[in-house]
């Protein structure tokens, strides 16, 4: 296996300067629209800005490039500093991120696909893992490409039966292109999350399901950076960093306290805030994203049409589920990028008829 190298300091500090930006960008924009989630962003700035700035691939300027490493906030709430990352990126103006929330802005309360950078949209906790699943499948199987895939979650969204049922997905398909990252922020909505700080206990769990596993300081860029980078070399397992993150990182008075979920900065505090942060920022520099390898293959999914027609007979009796099943199978030979996915009911709903005729684009997802 290859050797880590750590980054020189120079880049530690540039990084640790952007993800102190992604806060800035954050607190404002959520002050301007007096309303959203500071602290959640907060908690997660230096994973953005290692991610964004040091570990994806990605064209900047062309967020829908097929090559283009996928991310998923997961935690949706969390949208303005996703905003704030592209901004810093050079896609999003500014100015823009200030006008969060209003009607005639597209930066909306979650992030929605309308933003050529939003693959799905999440705000419904617990759903961004199994989508993410589905993208690291696609990139491994079907497209057999270099895009890699990460997706942030909440450790209060981990709650969710969705996000353990995704960890068995993607631990049974071996998608080591898959990371997912746990903001282990401590403080949920209303109270704390029910394993606050227990970091031992999330590895114990993410490792049960068959994940590779680092617990790391998440407000650490080089605890962030190794832990990047052991999950790049991890074989036919998909990699969890569980981050210990505080709510509200950076906020005085605020930081790691109850009851500021959801809450913007009060007027009056928000630039002895902002100065404050400001104060530890030592340069102005950014990291310009790696490009991606060019090796995604070209995919069109229009005009799929079933052919040929039914042949049924009027008055003949089928029942419904054959009549899918017989579909299914027939839409798979007018495209290759036709998949079907079954819960274990695949001689119950007849998705086995398209896994006879097209055994690789069949997922079976089972209970």
């Amino acid at each position: 296996m290859a050797s880590y190298l750590k980054p020189n300091d120079q880049i530690l500090q540039t990084l640790t300067d952007v993800a102190n930006r992604l806060r800035i960008h954050s607190i404002k924009a959520t002050c301007a629209s007096n309303s959203g989630h500071p602290t959640s962003c907060c908690s997660a700035a230096e994973i953005m800005a290692v991610l964004f700035f040091n570990i994806m691939k990605y064209k900047p300027l062309d967020p829908r490039n097929a090559n283009n490493d996928r991310f998923v906030l997961s935690k949706g709430h969390a949208a303005p500093i996703l905003y704030a990352a592209w901004s810093e990126a050079g896609y999003i103006d500014k100015a823009e991120l200030l006008n969060l929330r209003k009607l005639d802005c597209d930066l909306e309360g979650h992030p929605t696909p309308k933003l050529k950078f939003v693959d799905i949209a999440t705000g419904s906790l617990g759903q961004g893992l199994g989508a993410a699943c589905g993208m690291a499948y696609t990139g491994k199987y079907f497209d057999k490409s270099s895009y890699r895939v990460f997706c942030l979650m909440g450790d209060g969204e981990s709650s969710e039966g969705a996000v353990w049922e995704a960890m068995a997905f993607a631990s049974h398909y071996k998608l080591d292109n898959l990371v997912a990252i746990i903001d282990v922020n401590r403080l949920g909505q209303s109270e704390a999350a029910p394993l606050q700080h227990n970091m031992e206990v999330y590895r114990e769990r993410c490792e049960a399901f068959g994940w590779h596993t680092c617990v790391v300081d998440g407000h650490s860029i080089e605890d962030l950076h190794e832990a990047f980078w052991k999950a790049s070399q991890c074989k036919d397992k998909p990699s969890m960093i569980v981050a210990k993150t505080f709510k509200g990182r950076g906020i005085s008075g605020v930081e790691n306290e109850d009851n500021w979920h959801g809450k913007p900065m009060p007027v009056n505090k928000v630039d002895t805030i902002v100065n404050e942060i400001e104060d530890c920022i030592k340069t102005s520099e950014c990291i310009c994203p790696e490009p991606p390898v060019e090796d995604a293959p070209e995919v069109s999914i229009v005009n799929i049409k079933m052919s040929p027609p039914p042949a049924y007979n009027i008055g003949d009796k089928v029942a419904t589920r054959k009549a899918y099943g017989q579909a299914l199978a027939k839409l798979g030979h007018a495209n290759s990028r036709v998949v079907a996915l079954d819960g274990d009911t695949k001689n119950s709903t007849f998705s086995e008829i398209f896994k006879k005729q097209h055994p690789d684009r069949y997922i079976e997802c089972f209970i």
